[in-house]
Parts: structure tokens; C-alpha cells; sequence
């Protein structure tokens, strides 16, 4: 069993780049060792060295289900816990409802839902063992209200909250705390090259937006160090948007 000196043991999926690297370098900062999954070694290792000592990572493609167990047991042996599990890693896919093909579809929910299922399920078997854990889904506005031409996304990030709900429920009475964030518009390299090349399509996002302006990565990296740690030990069930009042605004 390999010694770690952080106090908690956090796997985040898809940990080396964007939000999935701002919520590992808060967890590290904050002095729990991080495991990052993801499966682009060269982003993975970067990730690592700029994290520091307390990161490692795991090269693994998530939709091979049956060699998620496996996984998951091989971190428990290695570390000797695992006490915070964040479901962060999904891909996108903007095409116009009508043109996306069952395969598609089904890529999309595999990676961005059946994923989140099952390594929870792995994950919360050893939580429930220890008595103690915090799973955290990533959501998305998209989940909040319609948005055009993001279909399979759209369904995928909608059963992540009800799974959120439901795991919540089951997994709560053994001291396994389920939560959900649900970022709003959050300046990444991806979604900033978008906005910038449709100025009509930015000024809709702020102006709907009453804080006026994009979130960081480091924002949602905030909350979910926040529904990770012990401050929030009587919160379950919940998603949280991060979206500076985008879901509210008129």
C-alpha cells in the first residue's frame, strides 16, 4: 500500500485540463493526494507535475465498463481509501436533433451517464464500507433549461442530477454524501474560442447573466471543494449551479 501524505483521497475523471484540473488543484492545495483519471497521458502528466506530490494519475478509458471494478480496486489497494470520487469527464456533441444518429446518441450517454453510474457504484461500495465519502457529478446548465442542437448531452446531464437524487438517497444512511454541480457558461479555452467567434451568441450569455460576466474554472473548483470537505457534512442531494445567476436571469 503506497502512503500518501494527504489526509483524504479524491479520484476526479477527466482531471488534467479545464474544470477537471481546477477542482484537482483545489483539492491538492487544500491537501487532499488526487487522483486524476483520464485518458491522454500527455495532459495526464503535465497535470501531475504542476499538481505536484500530492497527484498521481490513470491512464484509462472510462466506457470500458467492465474493467471500471478493477480500477477502482487497484486505487483502493494502492492508497488504502477512497474518500472523495468527482465524475467530472464527458464529451460533447452540438448537432441538430434530427441529424443525430442512434450511435451518436448512445456515445454520448455511455461516456456522460452510464459512466457516472457505474464508477459511482464502484467507488460507493468502498465509501460504504469506510462510512464515509463524497461523490460529486458534474452537471451542466444544459439540464436546467432547453438549449438548442445538445440533444444527447442535454439527456445525459438530466439523469445525472436524478441519479444524484436517487444515489443520495440509498447511499446517505451509510455517511456517503451525493452532490451535484451544474456549471453555467465558464470561460475555457473550448467554450472562450466559441463565444468569441459569435459575438451575437456572447452578448445573449451576459446579458442573461446577472453577474455580467464569465465564470472560471477555479468557480466550479470552489464548489466542489466546498460540497466535498467537512463544511458541507449536512448537505445531500443537491445541485448547485455555478452559473452567476444564469438559470435565474431574464
Amino acid at each position: 500500500m503506497k502512503k500518501t501524505t494527504g489526509e483524504k483521497l479524491a479520484i476526479v475523471t477527466g482531471g488534467s485540463v479545464g474544470i477537471g484540473y481546477a477542482i484537482a488543484e483545489k483539492f491538492v492545495k487544500s491537501g487532499i493526494f488526487t487522483v486524476i483519471v483520464d485518458r491522454n497521458e500527455k495532459n495526464a502528466k503535465l497535470a501531475c507535475r504542476q499538481l505536484g506530490e500530492l497527484s498521481d494519475f490513470r491512464i484509462f478509458e472510462l466506457t470500458r465498463l467492465n474493467d471500471l471494478p478493477d480500477l477502482v480496486k487497484e486505487i483502493f489497494a494502492t492508497y488504502g481509501r477512497i474518500d472523495i470520487l468527482v465524475n467530472n469527464a464527458g464529451i460533447h456533441l452540438k448537432k441538430p436533433m434530427l441529424e443525430v444518429t442512434d450511435e451518436e446518441y448512445q456515445q454520448v450517454i455511455m461516456v456522460n451517464q452510464t459512466v457516472v453510474f457505474a464508477l459511482s457504484r464502484e467507488a460507493g461500495k468502498i465509501m460504504v464500507l469506510q462510512k464515509n465519502g463524497s461523490i460529486i457529478n458534474i452537471s451542466s446548465m444544459a439540464s436546467q433549461y432547453g438549449l438548442p442542437q445538445v440533444i444527447a448531452y442535454t439527456a445525459a446531464k438530466s439523469a445525472v442530477e436524478g441519479m444524484t437524487r436517487a444515489m443520495a438517497v440509498e447511499l446517505s444512511p451509510f455517511g456517503v454524501r451525493v452532490n451535484c454541480i451544474a456549471p453555467g457558461f465558464i470561460q475555457t479555452k473550448m467554450s472562450a474560442g466559441a463565444l468569441n467567434s459569435d459575438p451575437k451568441r456572447k452578448e445573449k450569455v451576459l446579458s442573461r447573466t446577472p453577474l455580467g460576466y464569465l465564470g472560471a474554472p477555479e468557480d466550479v473548483g470552489d464548489a466542489a471543494l466546498f460540497l466535498a470537505s467537512d463544511a458541507a457534512k449536512y448537505i445531500t442531494g443537491i445541485v448547485l449551479p455555478v452559473d452567476g445567476g444564469n438559470s435565474i436571469g431574464f
